[in-house]
């Protein structure tokens, strides 16, 4: 049965000054999102777009819309060299390199990645040295400038070995699914004018996936604009160039592979070391969106939470 799609905002939450949490068993810290790199000086910095292939497995990136000559398009924003640079996403594979491989923690919250003790390859919401750092952002001066209040991300498609998630952690570590391809697609979330946020995409096996995304928005003149990309990623010990020949119904499972115990993560990357961990965030703008399911459909997935910048 059909339904007309609609849109919910459900309160906003601030959150200052320092926030801690301790986790028994193992003991460990659920660590509170890494405030974002500073807010217009990054976007204004990247104006150009490279070419070539790229494949990019550490340091910090987004992926977010922009006008590139006045035609909107989705791109992916490459800060690891200076200057950044923004890049077409077909010219870009994401690499999930193995030591980005945790485990799943008896906390029943993180129930929907798996049986506690099994393996997730996993982009964490917070910084994590040697690892990728992906986020999004509305923050390109033009789209800033002129949309009306938000854009639209929609996941359109995922193909790959295994499921994709992306979720994030909120103040107090508690997860909020925003895409679960294992769900009905398409789903959505919004992305607020001039913010920037990053999440935990959790793969599920190693190997090629290929995500079908869309974002779309109006400008202020009442315009609509649209563009449909596709975000490569290659997941574990595989060559990481063999995503760039992927295509659609081609991302083809690789074998699992057995890794010595002492690379194993004794706790997930979204959680600290040692006792406790303490993280300040400055403000947080928690926007929960979600579309009401159908008869049939499993549980609507909570959209976006979102951290606005300061101007």
């Amino acid at each position: 049965m059909n339904s007309t799609r609609s849109r919910r905002r459900t309160g906003a939450l601030l959150v200052a000054g320092a926030a801690l949490l301790t986790v028994a068993s193992p003991p460990a810290a659920v660590a509170v999102p890494a405030a974002s790199p500073t807010p217009g000086a990054e976007s204004d910095a990247a104006t150009e777009t490279g070419r070539g292939r790229t494949v990019i497995g550490d340091g910090h990136i987004d992926m977010g819309p922009r006008f590139d000559h006045g035609r909107w398009t989705v791109q992916i924003r490459d800060d690891t060299g200076r200057p950044a640079v923004w890049r077409d996403t077909e010219d870009v594979v994401l690499q999930v390199k193995d030591r980005a491989r945790v485990v799943v923690p008896e906390d029943r919250a993180f129930g929907f990645l798996g049986a506690p003790g099994s393996r997730v390859w996993l982009l964490p919401q917070v910084q994590q040295e040697g690892v990728l750092w992906p986020g999004w952002n509305s923050q390109d001066p033009e789209v800033a400038a002129t949309v009306d209040r938000e854009v639209t991300w929609q996941l359109l498609g995922a193909e790959g070995p295994g499921d994709f998630l992306l979720f994030l952690n909120g103040s107090f570590g508690t997860p909020t699914v925003v895409f679960d391809a294992r769900k009905k697609l398409p789903q959505e979330t919004g992305i607020e004018v001039n913010s920037h946020v990053h999440g935990n995409w959790a793969f599920t096996r190693p190997g090629t996936y290929l995500l079908r995304i869309r974002m779309s928005a109006k400008t202020k003149d009442g315009t609509g604009h649209t563009d449909t990309r596709t975000l490569r990623f290659s997941v574990g010990p595989q060559d990481p160039r063999k995503a760039f020949a992927a295509g659609a119904s081609t991302a083809s499972p690789e074998p699992p592979k057995q890794a010595p115990a002492d690379r194993e993560s004794a706790a997930p990357l979204w959680w600290g070391t040692g006792a406790a961990v303490v993280a300040a965030l400055a403000a947080v703008v928690v926007v929960l969106r979600r579309r009401p399911r159908t008869e049939g459909d499993g549980p609507a997935v909570n959209r976006s939470t979102t951290e606005r910048n300061s101007e």
